[in-house]
């Protein structure tokens, strides 16, 4: 039987398009209620009418996952509007390449604010009330390449490493509470991100939508600090 997540309630960030867009669709078909983040106004609304169309409720939220304060106001909205979160993907995430020296202070900074600083403060803010409630899915967007290296990537690399470590590490912590952490490490994917990397598509995102789902839904708690490779 296909994994199930009904009445559980999802927050995925960078929920506009690509992978994120997939997933949301792909946690509505599987019965979940979505929150759904993006850092556009309004960028968000098109995948809120297509999880409707699947009859599932969807909120969005404009939210910039570099910001605290932001994070606080999306973790309440989705508590004022569904009592709670039960599985939070943090997929959002953002790139710039460039060579080393090329790579201004600002840019790196962005980089390891949104993809790494991003999941911390949101896991942060949404862990209390899984481990009282005993019962919690977190799943992390990471990278193939936060186990290579990757030229003119030097910030999203030392993200994805470091999404990583911050993936076994709540893992870790949280074992036996009822909470699972894990991430999802996909190869070349058919996005706009992977665009002027210089590597061709090799997964869809409804593929990588698919992985999560059973993170999500499927996974048994054992599987908890996993670091799931998919390379299509």
């Amino acid at each position: 039987m296909t994994a199930r997540l009904d009445g559980k309630v999802a927050l995925v960030t960078g929920a506009s398009r690509g992978i994120g867009h997939a997933i949301a669709l792909e946690l509505a078909e599987a019965g979940a209620d979505l929150v759904l983040c993006s850092t556009r106004a309004r960028g968000c609304e098109p995948a809120v009418r297509e999880v409707m169309a699947r009859k599932r409720r969807a909120i969005a939220v404009t939210a910039d996952v570099a910001s605290g304060a932001d994070c606080d106001r999306l973790v309440r909205a989705a508590e004022e509007v569904f009592g709670r979160v039960d599985c939070l993907v943090n997929n959002a995430g953002t790139v710039r390449r460039a060579a080393v020296q090329d790579t201004s202070d600002d840019d790196y900074d962005r980089v390891l604010a949104v993809n790494l600083h991003g999941p911390f403060y949101l896991a942060r803010r949404v862990v209390r009330g899984m481990v009282e409630r005993r019962y919690g899915r977190i799943v992390n967007v990471s990278s193939i390449s936060s186990r290579t290296g990757t030229p003119r990537q030097v910030s999203y690399c030392a993200s994805k490493w470091g999404l990583n470590g911050l993936t076994a590490a709540l893992a870790a912590e949280l074992k036996g509470t009822g909470v699972t952490v894990s991430a999802v490490l996909p190869g070349g994917v058919d996005t706009d991100m992977l665009k002027g990397s210089g590597f061709e598509p090799v997964l869809t995102a409804r593929q990588v939508a698919g992985v999560v789902r059973y993170l999500l839904a499927e996974a048994p708690e054992a599987m908890t600090g996993s670091l799931v490779e998919v390379f299509g």
